[in-house]
């Protein structure tokens, strides 16, 4: 079993930054696959960002490219989310999720085996 534990949501202007965090426990962690969704009200989670095991592979949603970026501190079991030049649009649950064994970050709800419980980023205009 693998605990995603996520941290660092909050309120911020629209053009402002934040960092999410999330520590995970229970397996290796530095052979997972990470990856970042969010979910707005009445809409479909989605795909935000993902990470190999050795960072050497990033991807990201046309929407957040640019501006987000996603890291992970193998030492610390823990993977990263930097956003920067926030938009109101980018206001919902962000969750982390985890997955073994593939050899590249799936983009898809599907492709991860574990998930965080959310945590709330909120942009005002």
């Amino acid at each position: 079993q693998v605990q995603l534990v996520e941290s660092g949501g909050g309120l911020v202007q629209a053009g402002g930054s934040l960092r999410l965090s999330c520590a995970a426990s229970g397996r290796t962690f530095s052979y997972s696959v990470m990856g970042w969704f969010r979910q707005a009200p009445g809409k479909e989670r989605e795909f935000v960002a993902a990470i190999s095991w050795i960072a050497a592979i990033t991807y990201y949603a046309d929407s957040v490219k640019g501006r987000f970026t996603i890291s992970r501190d193998n030492a610390k079991n823990t993977v990263f989310l930097q956003m920067n030049s926030l938009k109101p649009e980018d206001t919902a649950v962000y969750y982390c999720a985890a997955t073994f064994g593939a050899r590249t970050p799936p983009a898809s709800k599907s492709g991860y085996d574990y998930w965080g419980q959310g945590t709330q980023v909120t942009v005002s205009s």
